[in-house]
């Protein structure tokens, strides 16, 4: 993730960002009541600190992601890494403040205005008299226009990522004099102040042997407060030092490191010093927090959490006493796993005792998540169903799964062009409309998207197949249900969906797999499943090989269900034994707590004999059940099979067996959608690694929302590095989550994302950054006006009326800001979770012996 403001936004379009920080840029800024950008949702968090407090000298080591792939931010394969060098060591002439909103940099740019609009738009820039490269020569003209035809787009020999912008120069002239540059627009351009921002000297931009290959692993002019000194691949660093020739606040560190450590291996690399700040997980910045929690407790005091927290004084004995037992085998394999548990403690602690001198400082980042609904074709293609899909959402709920357990505001995004604060903001999700289940509900209907006319055409497929259908090998993927507990990181405010029930299914044809191998397939609403082993339990002996409809009565040609049931509901045949006895406990569970609601009932409405009867029955089912044990088919079984004619008539588990003509469970009345014998399923990809809970339990969560208004879901988790090309752009998806950074200037950044796809001259289609393949022709005009028009008011109302179509359009929803947290030394200041702002590298330091930062905009 980038917070400078500066690199990124050649490129910062051409990479979206799935999980915990991979690319980013800026936005915000102070604002009155009136004022619809609002303010920032959070503030920053860095530990600021007068510059007087601050220590001369010291190495701040950052840990990035990787060592930057280029050094010049204009490629199309430049990150992070990238635009944090960039920001360091080039000239930028616009920066962003805590609020995200360009202010004009003082140590390059004296002035900049619009100085003719017509015939031609004309910036005149006044240059810093001071500002010098750091071979001694002046920042000016000549720099300014090798820039510019490099980035044009008209020679195609330079490699650029994008040309925005740029290619709507004119000219570029030197002023009045040196130190003045005079830009003509062949088209007015609303951003100009985009521009030029990073600015590299034009040694750099003037062939394109220099541009493509020269700045790619050094850069050998520079001119901002740190100069490049080493790119080293094998130590995995890139170190700055102190620029000799700046003329301005002279910066405070004599060196920056930013050091590549994989974000699985930051906690370790926190505890051994080899680093000073880094962005974190949830995960590791709870381990910081526990850390400083512990702090006072001494180095000798036992630790509550880690490895050894779940090993009780009764299993601690257990263990001993297995160890110097008489059973040799039994004994040598607990002594060497209590040694292994011994030294993961150890180290543990070790960890904890080192990270206590980090703390977590957070913030938002200027970037949000969003479900992407892929319009190209399916379902989705059809504006109605996009729209129910969102009207299903209820946003409030996803983003305090995400945000509300890290202690930071969680408030959903109401505009898809800016975040609150930015000049540009203003919340437009009433072109679509909020959470509401009926509306939704007649959007599918609408759209001839009806209940129960999927299930009844399976049946029949099935019924044709025959005994002889083929099933999958033992060895399939499982799929799980995506009614399932969301991830840890979700367990703070969840709440319980009762009725979303799930059965496990062995390849099922809900389930899919990616082309590397590694997806696990969910099912949200669908109990299709056929089990590898056959059972002679069924009484149907038809090719259905045992399926069943709940609430079908089976009488010929009724298609129907009766007329005081609810839906049909298809569910599994028998199981295999361990999921019958898990059904038969299940079962158990739900026959006692109803006999217990039925002796309450009785008691107040008739009191003594039949009370004591309804505590005999009770009483005397917990003595059997004590006696026959749970799942032994017995007469526990016998008793169940009784109770399932009695007390669950019409309702009950979901997913448990009950006999034809039985009535669905309330909760899912609503039954799987269908149109022309097809059922309304969505494929929903999401990631798979170890950083992407978060982003897996608010997929979870959508999925069952989605479950309530009938919109089945299949869940395929794929790998990290396959997620974005082999399934975002390439379109192979219906539902996806993945983030966008804010920019400050959306009418130029923001229009790839949302422009209309074009057939290409090969007949492909040209999205641009469009991976949901949905845009209109006003949204493109809109963004066309916006970006001409330079009165910024009015530019600003543009940029809303599009966002206000985009919402409409339901082509994505936006769903929450997303978290930044950052593991910081407690003695380091004006650095950490910077929110909007472009780091001041020049500020970032160490404190003085026995000083201490301001009071700081926390969230």
């Amino acid at each position: 993730m980038s917070h400078d403001g500066v690199g990124p936004r050649a490129v910062m379009r051409s990479v979206a960002f799935l999980t915990a920080g991979v690319l980013a840029v800026p936005a915000l800024a102070g604002c009155s009541e009136k004022d619809p950008a609002g303010k920032p949702t959070a503030g920053q968090e860095i530990a600021p600190a007068e510059r007087g407090r601050i220590a001369d000298g010291g190495t701040l080591r950052w840990a990035v992601d990787a060592l930057p792939e280029t050094l010049n931010a204009f490629q199309a394969d430049a990150d992070a890494a990238t635009s944090k060098v960039a920001g360091a060591v080039l000239p930028s002439m616009y920066r962003l403040d805590a609020n995200g909103r360009p202010q004009r940099n003082p140590d390059y740019l004296e002035s900049a205005k619009v100085v003719d609009r017509e015939p031609r738009q004309v910036v005149l820039y006044k240059l810093n008299q001071q500002a010098v490269w750091s071979d001694g020569r002046e920042i000016g003209a000549a720099d300014f226009a090798a820039q510019w035809r490099a980035l044009s787009g008209k020679d195609t020999a330079y490699w650029t990522a994008r040309n925005a912008g740029y290619d709507r120069i004119e000219k570029i002239e030197r002023g009045a004099n040196d130190l003045e540059v005079r830009v003509t627009f062949s088209k007015p351009y609303a951003d100009w102040q985009s521009l030029f921002s990073p600015l590299y000297p034009k040694d750099v931009m003037g062939t394109p042997d220099a541009f493509n290959d020269g700045a790619r692993r050094k850069l050998k002019v520079t001119a901002g407060p740190f100069a490049l000194d080493t790119v080293d691949k094998d130590s995995g660093e890139v170190r700055l030092k102190r620029n000799p020739r700046w003329w301005g606040r002279p910066a405070k560190l004599s060196e920056l490191v930013l050091r590549a450590v994989p974000r699985d291996k930051r906690t370790a690399a926190l505890a051994d010093g080899k680093v000073d700040l880094a962005e974190i997980d949830s995960t590791e910045a709870h381990r910081i927090t526990l850390a400083a929690r512990d702090k006072g407790k001494g180095n000798g005091a036992p630790l509550a959490h880690g490895p050894g927290a779940a090993l009780t004084p009764g299993k601690s004995l257990r263990s001993w006493a297995v160890a110097h037992g008489s059973d040799e085998e039994a004994a040598d394999e607990e002594i060497l796993a209590r040694k292994k548990r011994g030294k993961a403690v150890a180290k543990y602690a070790d960890e904890q005792s080192s990270l206590r001198g980090f703390e977590v400082r957070k913030s938002l980042e200027p970037a949000f998540t969003q479900l992407a609904l892929n319009g190209q074709e399916g379902p989705l293609a059809d504006e109605r169903v996009r729209r129910a899909v969102a009207r299903a959402l209820d946003r409030d709920e996803l983003a305090r799964v995400v945000l509300r357990p890290l202690g930071l505001p969680a408030e959903p995004v109401g505009s898809h062009l800016a975040l609150s604060g930015q000049q540009a903001y203003a919340d437009n999700s009433g072109a679509l409309g909020g959470q509401d289940t009926k509306e939704a509900q007649a959007l599918l209907a609408d759209a001839g998207w009806v209940s129960g006319g999927a299930v009844k055409e399976e049946q029949k497929e099935k019924k044709a197949a025959g005994a002889g259908a083929s099933k999958e090998p033992a060895g399939s993927e499982a799929s799980e249900s995506s009614g399932t507990p969301a991830d840890s990181d979700a367990a703070e405010g969840s709440d319980s969906d009762e009725g979303s029930g799930s059965s496990e299914d062995s390849g099922s044809s809900g389930s899919s797999s990616s082309s590397d191998g590694s997806d696990s397939s969910t099912t949200s609403g669908s109990s299709d499943s056929s089990d590898s082993s056959s059972s002679s339990d069924s009484s149907d002996s038809s090719g259905d090989d045992g399926t069943y409809i709940v609430g079908e009565d089976g009488k010929p040609g009724d298609d129907k269900p009766g007329e005081n049931r609810a839906p049909a509901l298809l569910v599994p045949a028998p199981l295999a034994e361990l999921q019958r006895v898990a059904l038969l406990d299940q079962a158990y569970v739900l026959g006692v707590h109803g006999q217990a609601e039925k002796a309450k009932k009785a008691k107040k409405q008739k009191a003594g004999k039949k009370q004591r009867t309804g505590k005999k029955q009770q009483a005397e089912t917990e003595k059997q059940r004590k006696k026959d044990g749970p799942g032994t088919s017995g007469k526990v079984e016998k008793n169940l099979a009784h109770e399932g004619r009695s007390q669950f008539q019409h309702g009950g588990a979901p997913g448990a067996y009950a006999p034809k003509g039985t009535a669905a469970p309330g909760r899912a009345a609503a039954g799987p959608l269908a149109k022309n014998g097809k059922p309304l399923t969505l494929r929903f990809v999401l990631p798979s690694g170890p950083g992407s809970q978060s982003l897996r339990a608010v997929g979870e969560r959508i999925a069952r929302m989605l479950e309530r208004i009938g919109i089945r879901t299949e869940i395929s988790k794929v790998a990290d590095e396959s997620y974005f090309k082999d399934h975002i752009a390439s379109g192979q998806y219906d539902l996806a989550l993945y983030s966008w950074p804010a920019s400050a200037f959306p009418a130029t950044d923001a229009r790839p994302i949302y422009s209309k796809p074009v057939p290409a001259a090969d007949g492909s289609l040209n999205v641009e950054q469009n991976y949901t393949r949905v845009g209109t022709d006003q949204v493109d005009q809109l963004f066309d006006q916006a970006i001409a028009e330079l009165d910024p008011g009015e530019s600003r109302s543009l940029v809303r009326k599009a966002d206000a179509r985009i919402w409409a359009a339901a082509g994505s929803i936006p769903l929450y800001q997303r978290p930044q947290l950052t593991a910081a030394r407690t003695n380091l200041a004006n650095a950490g979770a910077f929110g909007f702002q472009t780091p001041l590298y020049e500020d970032m330091g160490f404190l003085k012996k026995g000083a201490k930062p301001q009071a700081s905009s926390a969230p």
